[in-house]
């Protein structure tokens, strides 16, 4: 493997499956890019990570990916020869673009680029942004040289063996999220400044049954509060359209920080980068987490933290419904100035500065300065 000097800082991300996998290297990449460093992206080739990179133009590379179930499924006899495929791929790859180093953000197209990394000996770190890590984090431990994690209380789920790895960074903000305008979140919507403002997020496919909770509730909700809803692709219903006080959203872009700046309470599942951007925009929220049946049931332990240090209020998957929902909503609307009071109250670290000093220490341990 080629050296790299301090003029030619390359440096490989991946990660994918989820939004959730892709949005915090988005944070890291943004500050990197004005350090210098030459960026590359290895994901897979339908995942959502390649249209949310394609966008900010750096260049993308698609692998053979396999998921690893804990449940019987014929695809199980399939997928080992995907991963196996993965990591030749990401072998080739590495030895293509010869980076310094790669940063994994989990999901299971990154352990192909972690293990094809570690065979050329380049640095690893691997992030893990749930309260208990997954099995593609798990599997990649053993290769990484640091293991970055979001919530402090993560390190009693890490084997103790690689505890000179660990760093607990929090998770990487996106820094454009700290840019909203209020009145240009308003306008976007439609809105005015005379009722308060709920935001609806079900995370990046949309959640069905929030949606349909929400759509129920609105001849109620809107008597007080105007709704803007982000309801996942191909989840818009349109004979909600003109609903007075209401506006739907497959997902918002460019427009996120505006409309986050203009809601005064926020509705969002429990995955944890969500939960953490709402940690540091200090918004007021109501988490909804994914049952286990729906998930590997990391949600409800990332609610269930924050909910213990009173920062969330939380509706779990069993209790959820129109009455529960409803009433939550108004205690939390009745009660923004203490629950403002405890979030500003909470210092979390700062994920970019904390993971991009790791970086940059990699980087003069290779070049010895």
């Amino acid at each position: 493997m080629k050296k790299t000097t301090q003029n030619n800082k390359r440096i490989i991300f991946t990660g994918g499956g989820s939004a959730g996998h892709v949005t915090p290297n988005l944070a890291l990449i943004a500050e990197l890019k004005k350090e210098g460093w030459k960026i590359f992206y290895i994901g897979s080739k339908n995942g959502q990570e390649k249209h949310i990179v394609q966008k900010i133009k750096i260049p993308y590379f698609s692998i053979p990916t396999g998921k690893l179930r804990r449940y019987f499924s014929w695809q199980n006899f399939i997928d080992p020869l995907k991963i196996f495929f993965g990591i030749i791929n990401a072998y080739f790859l590495c030895w293509k673009i010869r980076p310094h180093m790669v940063f994994s953000k989990g999901g299971f197209v990154a352990f192909p680029v972690v293990v094809a990394a570690w065979a050329y000996r380049i640095p690893v770190i691997v992030h893990e942004s749930d309260y208990s890590p997954g099995l593609a984090n798990r599997l990649s431990f053993p290769f990484a040289s640091k293991i970055c994690f979001t919530f402090e209380d993560t390190k009693k789920y890490i084997n103790p063996k690689y505890k000179n790895k660990l760093v607990w960074s929090g998770t990487p903000i996106r820094p454009e999220l700290f840019k909203g305008d209020a009145a240009l979140g308003r306008k976007i919507c439609g809105f005015t400044n005379d009722k308060k403002v709920i935001f609806v997020q079900g995370g990046g496919l949309g959640a069905d049954d929030v949606n349909k909770l929400i759509r129920e509730l609105l001849p109620a909700l809107q008597k007080d509060f105007q709704i803007v809803h982000s309801c996942g692709k191909g989840k818009i219903d349109y004979n909600f359209d003109e609903f007075p006080d209401y506006h739907q959203s497959e997902y918002f872009h460019e427009e996120l920080p505006h409309i986050l700046a203009c809601s005064d309470l926020v509705i969002s599942r429990a995955g944890a980068n969500s939960v953490h951007e709402l940690l540091a925009l200090k918004k007021p929220h109501l988490l909804l987490p994914l049952s286990q049946k729906s998930s590997r049931g990391d949600q409800l332990l990332n609610a269930q933290h924050y909910a213990n240090l009173g920062l969330s209020a939380v509706i779990y998957p069993e209790d959820l419904n129109i009455k529960t929902l409803q009433e939550k909503i108004y205690d939390l609307s009745n009660d923004l100035a203490n629950c403002q009071k405890a979030l500003l109250q909470y210092q979390m670290p700062n994920g970019v500065k904390i993971i991009c000093s790791l970086i940059k220490l990699d980087l003069k341990k290779e070049l010895k300065l």
